[in-house]
């Protein structure tokens, strides 16, 4: 058994926690205490009655997700929030969550992990937020056709579907974007054009985005919010079994988007 506060400390230090911005609702960092150990920690996309039902079932100490408890806002604990939180309580298990800077970080990030999944070396930012870079961009000389594969690969692993806008055979990625989780918007489209990327890999986006890529020349494959998002979670909670010789289960719960 570790301490739960040397645990978080780590993770607090390494995710850069208070200094990464992101969304009201995120509220990163430790979410629930436990009474102060940890043996086993759980992974999970999102923070859910099957996750922390998966996790007492694992014996986890640790519930680690990327979308906490708060990404609704804040909400009476009535009902299933309330279901949810005593039996976090009744199986003593703490919840940390870590979205942004997750999603950013150089090693454990989805991101990072995503274009490495897909053979792709990043040479700077994309898809920004408050001046933060939560995507990746790089150049490349491989068949957009191949990337679509890889990326259907991974949404089948998690019980997904890729969509990809329509593209020919022989076409050539030169220039990505690479944004996980919700990564398709105006936004980024438009950060995309001035950048010269030709093809976005994204978990997803609304279908107007689809339609607007195509008139600009870029093809964007959109391999599932959660299946995108499994990367660092997963990353993340093996690396804090390596360093605190802590027991690791990752909760593969699938939404099918």
């Amino acid at each position: 058994m570790t301490e739960l506060a040397r645990v978080v400390e780590y993770m607090d230090r390494a995710l850069d926690i208070t200094n990464v911005p992101d969304y009201p609702g995120a509220v990163n960092g430790l979410q629930v205490a436990n009474s102060g150990s940890v043996g086993r920690v759980a992974a999970a996309v999102d923070f859910s009655s099957r996750a922390v039902r998966a996790a007492a079932d694992a014996g986890a100490n640790l519930l680690l997700v990327h979308h906490g408890m708060f990404w609704g806002g804040a909400q009476p604990f009535t009902g299933t929030r309330y279901d949810r939180l005593r039996e976090l309580v009744d199986h003593d298990i703490a919840v940390y969550s870590a979205h942004l800077p997750l999603d950013v970080h150089p090693e454990y990030g989805n991101n990072v992990l995503l274009a490495k999944r897909l053979g792709l070396e990043p040479t700077g930012g994309f898809a920004h937020f408050q001046n933060l870079a939560v995507g990746l961009q790089g150049t490349s000389n491989v068949l957009t056709a191949q990337l679509a594969d890889a990326a259907r690969a991974l949404a089948t692993e998690h019980h997904g579907t890729a969509v990809v806008t329509p593209f020919a055979p022989e076409r050539v990625t030169r220039r990505w974007g690479v944004c996980t989780g919700a990564g398709a918007s105006s936004e980024s489209l438009r950060e995309a054009v001035a950048s010269g990327i030709d093809t976005m890999i994204v978990g997803e986006g609304p279908q107007h985005t689809a339609v607007e890529a195509m008139d600009q020349g870029i093809v964007i494959i959109y391999a599932g919010h959660y299946a995108t998002e499994t990367l660092g979670v997963r990353a993340l909670a093996e690396a804090l079994g390596r360093r605190f010789e802590l027991g690791v289960a990752f909760l593969d719960l699938p939404t099918g988007l």
